[in-house]
């Protein structure tokens, strides 16, 4: 056995493995006679199979399992005696010439770098801040007011009235109607519904089609033409322009809860207590607030960490996390129902947040290790309590955690780049950057 390691590239090793071909035979030998005392064939009693058929039956199989384990462990005694820390797995090929008596093998493999991180006194860190504020309540209370909308027919009187005097279609209402379009005198596959509901301005329909529906009124209808946009999900009609006839069937106005009691009851305010319920409001939106300011924060040092350090990145690191990225790929779009069989998805277009991905795994393991940031017992059960009080039985959320390895190794991980975030902005120069509600949550509270 060669212990000698060649040197390819600052990270690129080579080891030749010799192995002994009468071990390998023995152990060969060793595992057919194991095999033959189970091995069944026809017109023989189970373990009584001539030794020559389990060979030619198992041979090949059993020769290559026994190849791979002495491969194995002739490679770690070699990794370990030369202190190598091997990155990925090793490409292990024949090599000819081997001396008589003897079969051997190159294993070409990669080690971890070593990570420089520079000096962090002069990596500059924006930290984000936001606040909530009354209106960003109120506003919250308006969704979820229409969250919980229901429609009364126009003209109808009820216990919400009957949606005023106008009886036209207007934005807001619910309109179902009957529609058949054409192109070149030609009706199209998916132009034609019959009692079709959707709410005006919600823009579910093309800007044309609520433009005509506008204005009518229940057993009114309109033609119109309607340009289907270039990049129209139906290729068939894509940049075409059809003919639509409409007609109204019905129409239905918005009524939206009043905010009381009731309303409160229904976000989950037993005792209907509005200043509760605004409380409870505040404290949510707070608390998701505070969790995508800290996301930015926490990217931001990131970006900060990568700029300052400095190392190779094993291109079988690399190779590994592309293949888990496009596999999380695949498995989101089949979840949403697309079919991933005939759709590509090129490496390439993973490599790049892989590499980051992998180069940022190995500055934060070095950072941690160097400086002690573990994640203890008590942050993580900390954090795991703060995660219990937005739901109303906090001991079945401790219960669900503790409960289960994977899930205390995931939160863990949370605390570690905490722990992380903090140190770098304890060291490095920090701006503090206070943006907009609107801006922190994408918008994502407009209606």
């Amino acid at each position: 056995m060669s212990t000698a390691v060649e040197t390819l590239s600052k990270l690129e090793r080579r080891i030749t493995l010799t192995l002994p071909r009468e071990e390998i035979q023995a152990e060969v030998e060793k595992r057919l006679k194991i095999q033959a005392r189970k091995a069944k064939a026809p017109g023989f009693r189970p373990g009584k199979v001539p030794m020559k058929m389990v060979a030619a039956q198992y041979g090949y199989q059993i020769e290559t399992e026994v190849l791979n384990d002495q491969i194995g462990r002739v490679f770690n005694d070699v990794a370990i005696k030369n202190d190598l820390r091997v990155a990925g797995f090793p490409k292990v090929e024949p090599k000819e010439g081997a001396a008589e008596g003897a079969l051997e093998f190159n294993a070409t493999f990669e080690v971890y770098p070593e990570v420089v991180v520079g000096e962090l006194a002069g990596a500059e860190v924006e930290k984000t801040t936001a606040a909530v504020a009354e209106a960003e309540v109120e506003k919250t209370i308006d969704i979820l007011r229409k969250q919980r909308v229901h429609f009364h027919v126009k003209g109808e009187h009820g216990a919400h009235g009957d949606g005023g005097a106008d009886q036209t279609a207007q934005n807001g209402d619910r309109a179902t109607v009957d529609f058949i379009g054409k192109i070149d005198g030609v009706e199209f596959a998916g132009g034609k519904a019959d009692d079709y509901p959707f709410v005006l301005g919600e823009g579910r329909m093309l800007a044309e089609f609520e433009a005509a529906t506008i204005g009518l009124k229940v057993g009114e209808s309109k033609t119109f033409p309607l340009s289907f946009p270039e990049d129209y999900h139906g290729k068939d009609v894509a940049g075409k322009t059809a003919e639509f006839t409409i007609t109204l069937k019905k129409l239905e106005w918005a009524h939206l809860p009043e905010v009381d009691a009731e309303f409160a009851k229904t976000l989950g305010i037993e005792d209907g207590d509005l200043t509760k319920m605004r409380e409870d409001i505040k404290k949510n939106l707070e608390r998701e607030v505070n969790a995508r300011a800290k996301a930015k924060t926490k990217d931001s040092v990131m970006e900060a960490l990568i700029k300052v350090s400095y190392l190779e990145v094993p291109k079988v690191l690399i190779e590994q996390d592309v293949e888990r990225l496009s596999e999380m790929a695949r498995q989101d779009m089949a979840q949403r129902g697309m079919d991933v069989k005939t759709m590509p998805l090129p490496k390439e277009l993973f490599t790049a947040q892989a590499e980051r991905r992998v180069r940022l795994g190995l500055i934060l393991s070095d950072l941690v290790k160097a400086n002690k940031l573990e994640a203890t017992d008590e942050q993580v059960k900390a954090q795991i309590e703060e995660f219990a009080q937005s739901y109303e039985d906090p001991q079945q959320v401790l219960k669900f955690y503790f409960s289960d390895r994977s899930r205390l190794a995931e939160v863990e991980a949370l605390v570690l780049e905490d722990n992380v975030v903090n140190y770098v902005l304890g060291k490095s120069k920090v701006t503090e950057k206070s943006v907009s509600f609107d801006e922190l949550m994408g918008n994502q509270q407009q209606a």
